[in-house]
């Protein structure tokens, strides 16, 4: 099953709904960045709100994604969080550093717009 990954002007806006399995989450990581890279997108906002806990693949590759995208020229914010997760981020060593975060979506695509100075 793939992740839906919407363009906003020149953005995309990507909300997880699922706990996601190792290979989910590999085949998320592919389609962001050609998305990224087919549309030129300057901001990625990523709703992770549904997902309760996170394994270590998973954490490295939400971290992976993240710095891809920024390689990519592309601003990342994370949003909805929730408390488990971070918990399991700062365990494994998963640094997010640079990276944006927001309680929800509409605070992200806010914080996005600041981010890239529109």
């Amino acid at each position: 099953m793939r992740i839906p990954i919407l363009k906003l002007r020149d953005c995309l806006l990507i909300s997880i709904q699922w706990e996601l399995d190792d290979q989910t989450a590999l085949q998320f990581q592919e389609d962001l960045l050609h998305k990224i890279h087919q549309t030129s997108a300057r901001g990625v906002v990523i709703d992770i709100t549904s997902i309760d806990f996170i394994d270590s693949f998973i954490a490295k590759v939400l971290g992976d994604v993240i710095n891809m995208s920024k390689l990519m020229g592309a601003k990342v914010v994370i949003t909805g969080i929730q408390p488990a997760v971070a918990i399991t981020l700062i365990e494994l060593g998963i640094r997010l550093e640079d990276v944006v975060t927001a309680l929800d979506l509409e605070n992200g695509l806010d914080k996005l717009e600041q981010e890239l100075g529109d």
